[in-house]
């Protein structure tokens, strides 16, 4: 039996097809799914969605939201998503570099700032790692 797989994001719904498996980035870690799945609420955090379909795996880079598990369908609603194979892999780890030098010069003192590199680190890490490249 198959789980239905649905990731919406604000300006598109970027997966809707059935799958196998999913693997989600949770805010406690990494979750993973399969049909018959006990009902299931959980936030989200910036990572990369993994979804086997057809023995394939697709990787869906996710800027954070919740998922919501229930009777074999898989809801997903994000702030951002993009499919792994549409992102260029080499930009993204020009983004990456850019972010992480963000980081490593911000001030300490500057909580605010501190906040958003980080932020923006783990945006680009999930961008390259959906790409299929490792950081």
């Amino acid at each position: 039996m198959a789980l239905a797989v649905r990731v919406v994001a604000p300006d598109k719904t970027v997966w809707d097809a059935e799958a196998e498996e999913v693997v989600l980035p949770s805010t406690t870690g990494q979750l993973g799914i399969l049909s018959g799945h006990a009902p299931l609420l959980t936030a989200l955090d910036i990572g990369v969605l993994r979804v086997r379909a057809d023995s394939d795996w697709v990787a869906i880079s996710l800027m954070g939201g919740f998922a919501e598990i229930e009777d074999n369908e898989v809801t997903i609603l994000v702030n951002g998503a993009e499919r792994g194979d549409s992102i260029d892999l080499s930009s993204a780890q020009k983004e990456y570099t850019s972010a992480k030098s963000e980081a490593d010069s911000v001030s300490f003192d500057d909580k605010q700032a501190v906040i958003q590199a980080r932020k923006s680190l783990k945006k680009a890490r999930a961008r390259v790692q959906a790409a299929g490249g490792s950081i």
